[in-house]
């Protein structure tokens, strides 16, 4: 079964560490094989990885962009997947844990999508603590 995407006008993505970009149309593309594609939407760049949860997504990413450091990438990325687990609660965990399933199973653009759920959870997080530092200082 192949990957069907619809690519927004001028959009980027990237197949086998090749960088695609669409014309100024909406475009449809099939991939008809295993590739490692990701859309440029779905990057994150490195100065983006200041948190525990953005810096195992980043990692992730560089092995799907990146197959001849996977070998050495994926143990790591293991690790600090193991490491986040106890930080959050069991719903936010279990994102965890298929971002770790997948990472096993080589599938790298699926680990980060979910560990999507979790960056956005840990955004949230450090906004409210920041909103809880900043009501302490003004007192």
């Amino acid at each position: 079964m192949g990957l069907k995407l619809t690519m927004k006008p001028n959009e980027r993505l990237v197949i086998n560490g090749c960088v695609v970009r669409n014309t100024d149309r909406r475009q449809v593309l099939h991939i008809e094989n295993h590739a490692d594609v990701v859309r440029e939407s779905d990057l994150l760049d490195e100065k983006e990885a200041g948190t525990p949860v953005k810096e195992a997504y980043f990692f992730i990413q560089t092995a799907l962009l990146s197959p001849d450091t996977r070998e050495k990438i994926v143990p790591a990325v293991q690790k600090r997947l193991g490491q986040l687990v106890p930080l959050f609660h069991d719903d936010i965990a279990a994102h965890i844990f298929d971002a770790a399933g997948h990472v096993s199973t080589g599938n790298f653009y699926k680990a980060m999508r979910a560990l999507r759920a979790v960056m956005d959870y840990e955004t949230e997080l450090y906004s409210m603590l920041n909103k809880r530092e900043k009501a302490a200082v003004g007192k």
